[in-house]
């Protein structure tokens, strides 16, 4: 008797557990997929951007070519798994700031190079 005593209890406490848990994980998966990343780029650094993207893969998100993915075809090890549109504009400001200093620079380079 004891044994189904128990039985139900932990039962009930799970009950009363999961539907908490349920919430949080809407709540959390909710917020991951309302992430946005904002861009603070001047107007003629926002131009050249997009003439690279434009060149790059047409302005499509998942554009792929082998190792290289997605509106900037950055290798795949860059984007780190995370192909959201978020995450491929905020790694690729982070690549052309690094590499090139800034959009124009990187423009530049892409017109003598013919890749970014």
């Amino acid at each position: 008797m004891k044994l189904k005593s128990l039985f139900m209890v932990m039962l009930m406490v799970v009950s009363m557990v999961l539907p908490s848990v349920t919430s949080v994980a809407s709540t959390t998966t909710t917020a991951e997929a309302s992430v946005k990343y904002v861009c603070t780029l001047s107007k003629s650094e926002k131009k050249a951007k997009a003439w690279i993207a434009n060149k790059e893969s047409g302005g499509n998100y998942r554009a792929s070519n082998g190792r290289y993915y997605g509106k900037y075809q950055l290798t795949r090890s860059y984007l780190k798994g995370d192909y959201s549109k978020a995450n491929q504009e905020k790694t690729a400001d982070r690549y052309a700031h690094s590499r090139y200093g800034t959009w124009k620079h990187a423009k530049r380079h892409w017109l003598s190079w013919g890749w970014f």
